[in-house]
């Protein structure tokens, strides 16, 4: 009977490890789905601020249905229906849309919003909050706004040299839900090293979704000759599988919206494909993948499952009050996955 070191040195036929969870998340699946419904409900056009989420595909196929996509709240018509992205807002974007009269659908995650929720409470405590994250990204912005005078934004650990707090007493860190969980690790150990009272969030900041598809991506590294992650570069999640998947020993790794854009050269040589999706990705786009690697002999496809995720998540408050309103019925609750063509998740 071969041993196991023999066994993982037997020669192999083409094969995909695909990892499970990947794709949508809850507050994507939430988002999405807002969206979708409020354009049933409210007929188009409906105003969305920034991208519902950082998905290509995902926006392009609500912007056809007919959900017009602005930068900034002055954009909006004076008086329409405008929903706010699953990345979150500062408050003074409330005080925009309330000014323009504007009916606002706030699809921020709750997870996100979480982190607002800390922001406030340690701002208010006057503490020094160390925000890690990545500068300009939506997310970051919005947390950022909720206590900007309290707020320092630490973009990865070279960045912790240059940080100065008021009281090296009273400092805490909270995170951008969608970091690498490993990279945040060392900025925070990096900051304590110069902070020692440094004290840790309430709870962990990065979003589970995150964490599990980062876990998957690590348990596939090593057996894996080419990563491919399916999703959009403005996607911070998404990007840091490629990262997670190059520093766990994966041969090779790329980012492809659709299986379009993948290069045959990239299979060159390879037995092992890994493959996997940012938590703003369908999972149609996922099979895509899966078939174009299929019509080149990749047939063997294996799942590698990281975790089970049975979060669920109603649609906001706003939404579920005008749906009961129009049919009588109370809105149904969403969760991340299993439906709409979705994989058994992100």
């Amino acid at each position: 009977m071969p041993t196991p070191a023999e066994t993982r040195a037997a020669p192999r036929g083409k094969r995909v490890l695909l990892a499970a969870p990947r794709g949508y998340c809850a507050g994507v699946d939430r988002a999405v789905v807002t969206v979708e419904q409020a354009l049933d409900l409210y007929g188009p056009p409906v105003y969305v601020r920034k991208e519902i989420v950082h998905n290509k595909h995902v926006v392009d196929t609500l912007r056809r249905r007919g959900a017009v996509f602005v930068d900034e709240t002055d954009e909006v018509p004076h008086g329409a229906t405008v929903i706010f992205s699953a990345h979150g807002v500062a408050p003074i974007v409330h005080d925009e849309a309330a000014a323009r009269s504007l009916k606002t659908i706030d699809a921020t995650c709750p997870l996100v919003t979480k982190v607002h929720r800390e922001a406030v409470r340690f701002a208010k405590d006057d503490f020094d909050i160390l925000l890690i994250g990545h500068e300009g990204h939506e997310e970051v912005v919005g947390t950022s706004g909720e206590a900007p005078e309290h707020i320092t934004i630490v973009d990865g650990p070279t960045s912790v040299a240059a940080v100065t707090v008021r009281d090296p007493e009273k400092v805490v860190w909270l995170s951008q839900t969608t970091l690498s969980v490993d990279e945040t690790l060392e900025t925070v150990a990096r900051l304590r090293e110069r902070f020692p009272a440094l004290q840790d969030p309430p709870s962990d900041d990065i979003c589970y979704a995150t964490q599990n598809r980062q876990l998957a991506v690590k348990q596939m590294a090593r057996e894996t000759d080419l990563m491919i992650v399916v999703g959009s570069r403005n996607s911070s999640n998404s990007v840091r599988l490629v990262e997670v998947a190059l520093e766990h020993g994966a041969g090779a790794g790329y980012l492809v919206d659709y299986a379009a854009e993948i290069d045959p050269a990239w299979l060159d040589g390879v037995t092992t494909v890994g493959v996997t999706s940012g938590a703003s990705v369908p999972e149609i786009l996922v099979r895509d993948v899966l078939d174009y690697l299929a019509e080149r002999g990749y047939h063997d496809v294996q799942a590698v499952v990281a975790a089970q995720e049975t979060l669920l998540f109603s649609l906001p408050t706003e939404l579920r009050r005008d749906i009961k309103a129009a049919s009588g019925v109370e809105a149904v609750e969403m969760s991340h996955g299993g439906t709409r063509g979705r994989s058994t998740v992100d």
